[in-house]
């Protein structure tokens, strides 16, 4: 018992000890008695509120305004079926011819495959802007307006370039929206993706311009795939394909037509076409009926250092010139008028070229048959060509697969081992038979590429028996490679850190194309 009362007043005398201490240090204002979210915290000003409330309403006013212009779209892809077949030679006599006679009496199945997208209208007679991949091989298109109204569309026009549609409805006096100008739109500036997201019809979102100019490799699989995608981290999951990303103004700056995630639905990054790229092919596709693009004939890339220091550059600017894009029937417009693989070009049109989605801005405003000058920096050299535009071939997969040339001839193959070469990192051997059958004719002579380094400078440039050395541009003079020696000849008076130009040509592809690799 004495234990029990000897504990009580411990713990008596504790609880007395930490209420007094509590007193003390209040009466020195060392502690205050309060919740933990205290009501004297800073207050928000009233000019932030005022900010905040006035961009509040600038999205409602872009909900209020732009929402009924954009559709909810629903095609339908019709798919037969095949009847199905009865498997022939273990039946009874006479079973056989049964199930042939059933067998033709089936009709085949058909399947509606159906899918859901996003449009905006763009006129007043029922035009509508939406993407190539929501419409493409539909067999009947729906379109639904904010106001519950129903069409059945026709497709006006597709463009797979570009992932850009038109549809048409039969109606008057409807809601339009205004077409903005995505020239001017700069990153970090807000807006808004409205469209019908996994089946919830006419979604707002919002978010930023993350970045423009924005390239998406292979997701558009030709030679003319847009590199100019607007960035932007508003919500867009499927279902937003096709609809209107607006500008604070409410003037639509883009078509919504991809995202990147490795789940299928959002996950911070969605792309947008410009809607000045999509304004001209939506002109052309009413007009022609196809887009009349202009092209100077030419695959380009963004400039790397090595490129940008073998052209004369002080600094990383331009888009390298690889090689020319050409059918069998005519010849690359740049080619004519004189610019070579390897050469970085750095104005067009009196305007700087900084990257390729610059470059194809520029060119695309233009038509086929107008002339543009074009700035070059050729190994040092400043150059001016003046290049006439043609139009891009209906059929860009042709260009890819079109040889140049007869028969493959074999060149016999030479007894001389692989050669290694530390300076840029790759071991070369002579061209085979076997090989010289599936390279561009100009590089039948050339050096096989057997195995790169992957540390060494040729890493990502070259594959390992995938890729012909044919030629060295520069150092000058130009010297055409037919053995290890010739190579040897031109590496053995370079030092670390010069850059060296080649021609080389991929195994299984037409045509070559320049690349420049620095000795280590």
């Amino acid at each position: 018992m004495a234990t029990r009362y000897s504990r009580a007043r411990l713990g008596a005398a504790v609880v007395t000890a930490f209420v007094c201490g509590l007193l003390f240090a209040s009466s020195f204002d060392l502690t205050r008695f309060g919740f933990a979210q205290d009501g004297k915290g800073a207050k928000v000003a009233s000019s932030q509120v005022q900010s905040l409330a006035e961009t509040g309403n600038a999205f409602e006013a872009i909900a209020d305004h732009v929402t009924p212009s954009v559709v909810s779209i629903q095609t339908q892809r019709v798919r037969t079926n095949p009847r199905l077949r009865t498997p022939r030679g273990q039946q009874a006599p006479g079973i056989e011819e049964f199930f042939r006679n059933f067998e033709q009496q089936q009709p085949q199945q058909q399947q509606a495959q159906e899918a859901s997208g996003t449009g905006f209208i763009v006129s007043k007679d029922g035009f509508i802007l939406t993407n190539n991949h929501v419409v493409a091989d539909a067999d009947k298109v729906t379109v639904t307006l904010l106001d519950k109204r129903s069409f059945t569309a026709k497709v006006i026009g597709r463009d797979p370039t570009t992932d850009v549609a038109v549809i048409k409805i039969d109606g008057s006096n409807l809601p339009v929206a205004v077409l903005g100008d995505d020239n001017v739109a700069r990153v970090g500036q807000w807006v808004v993706a409205i469209g019908n997201p996994l089946g919830l019809d006419f979604t707002v979102t919002a978010g930023i311009i993350s970045a423009k100019g924005r390239p998406l490799t292979g997701l558009l699989q030709n030679n003319y795939q847009i590199t100019d995608f607007i960035q932007t981290d508003a919500a867009i999951n499927p279902g937003n394909s096709g609809g209107p990303l607006v500008n604070i103004r409410g003037e639509v700056i883009g078509i919504n037509s991809a995202i990147a995630s490795s789940t299928g639905y959002y996950a911070g990054y969605g792309f947008a076409i410009p809607v000045t790229l999509a304004k001209q092919v939506m002109d052309d596709l009413i007009s022609y009926g196809k887009v009349r693009r202009a092209v100077i004939g030419v695959q380009i890339e963004n400039a790397t250092p090595e490129d940008a220091k073998a052209a004369g550059l002080d600094r990383v600017f331009g888009v390298v010139v690889r090689t020319y894009s050409f059918d069998r029937d005519s010849v690359s417009p740049a080619k004519n008028a004189g610019i070579e693989p390897a050469d970085v070009i750095v104005a067009a049109d009196g305007k700087p070229t900084d990257r390729v989605s610059t470059l194809q801005r520029i060119v695309r405003s233009h038509k086929p048959g107008e002339t543009l000058a074009f700035d070059v920096m050729h190994f040092g050299k400043k150059k001016t060509f003046n290049v006439k535009l043609a139009e891009a071939p209906d059929d860009p997969q042709l260009i890819a697969a079109a040889g140049r040339g007869g028969p493959a001839v074999a060149e016999p193959a030479s007894a001389a081992a692989p050669r290694e070469f530390d300076k840029i990192g790759i071991t070369v051997e002579a061209m085979s038979p076997e090989l010289s059958g599936k390279v561009d004719p100009t590089a039948r002579r050339g050096l096989v590429v057997s195995d790169v380094n992957v540390t060494g400078p040729s890493y990502r440039k070259v594959g390992a028996d995938q890729t012909v050395l044919v030629e060295v541009l520069n150092p000058g003079p130009r010297k055409m490679l037919h053995t290890a020696a010739d190579l040897d000849a031109v590496l053995s008076r370079m030092k670390s850190g010069d850059l060296i130009t080649f021609s080389v040509a991929d195994i299984g592809a037409a045509g070559t194309r320049a690349i420049t690799i620095q000795v280590q």
